[in-house]
């Protein structure tokens, strides 16, 4: 447990860290080196969009990032229904099933809070993820992952520009990294060089991890599931793969897709409950 808590607190300064990293690089580097003279470019240079571009998507990462932060799980006094003669002790010492109380209802031990439709505990924000913060956990993921990618391309042109290398073959960016460090070490290659390759493999690694655990979310969205059901083997009622999004998403989901707004209560669950 100790050593979850200290996870709980170091994984989010360290996405924190690596956000910082990639903002100076693009601002800083990759974005100015695609100015070849800035008195002669015009309105819509390809710089200028790729700088709009990027701003969009980390201002999207970031403030669903922040809203997950924000939108925590119930507090263990509020508004909060254990069932007939539960109390809040008997989630604590663990002789209360969670599913005992509301459906997938479940008591984290390193929020000290309980979440109800729990999914998971998430490290990297060091929150639950559960109702009230799905959909901006889902936007967290879906921009962190296309700002990634964002930044490994611009990362890769500006290493080919750098180092007057061609990414045309595949195997170019595979064999980066080795030959990279023997450079490296021999002195043929500048540490923020180096620094750079290093980056882009972890754009790499982050952008693919976010995008798959977005995907295999999503797919249990349209089931109707969540993480913790399917780990405790829950059996839920089947419905509508629209209902199941709606009830997720609302009827509000562009707004929620183009900026980063409060996954509130959406009309789907409060019509349900009348």
């Amino acid at each position: 447990m100790l050593v979850l808590r200290l996870l709980n607190v170091v994984a989010p300064a360290y996405f924190l860290c690596i956000s910082l990293v990639t903002f100076v690089l693009q601002i800083f580097l990759f974005i100015p080196s695609m100015f070849r003279d800035p008195s002669t470019t015009p309105l819509f240079s390809p710089a200028l969009l790729h700088g709009a571009l990027f701003l969009f998507l980390s201002a999207n990462a970031l403030g669903n990032y922040v809203l997950v932060i924000q939108s925590s799980p119930e507090d263990l006094d509020k508004d909060l229904n254990l069932g007939k003669g539960g109390e809040v002790a008997d989630w604590l010492d663990g002789s209360r099933s969670p599913g005992s109380a509301l459906p997938s209802t479940h008591f984290c031990r390193l929020c000290a809070r309980v979440t109800q439709r729990h999914d998971h505990h998430c490290f990297f924000t060091g929150n639950c993820i559960g109702s009230r913060n799905m959909r901006n956990f889902i936007m967290f993921c879906l921009y962190t992952s296309l700002a990634c990618l964002d930044s490994l391309v611009a990362g890769m042109a500006y290493i080919s520009a750098t180092l007057s290398m061609s990414f045309v073959d595949p195997l170019a960016f595979l064999t980066l990294l080795p030959h990279s460090i023997s450079q490296f070490f021999s002195g043929a290659l500048l540490s923020s060089e180096m620094f750079v390759i290093l980056m882009l493999y972890l754009w790499l690694g982050i952008g693919l991890a976010c995008a798959g655990f977005c995907c295999h979310q999503m797919l249990l969205i349209l089931r109707g599931q969540t993480r913790y059901q399917v780990r405790k083997g829950m059996v839920v009622r089947a419905r509508p793969w629209r209902e199941n999004l709606q009830e997720v998403f609302g009827k509000r989901w562009l707004l929620g897709l183009l900026i980063p707004v409060l996954s509130v209560e959406n009309d789907y669950r409060r019509q349900k409950e009348k």
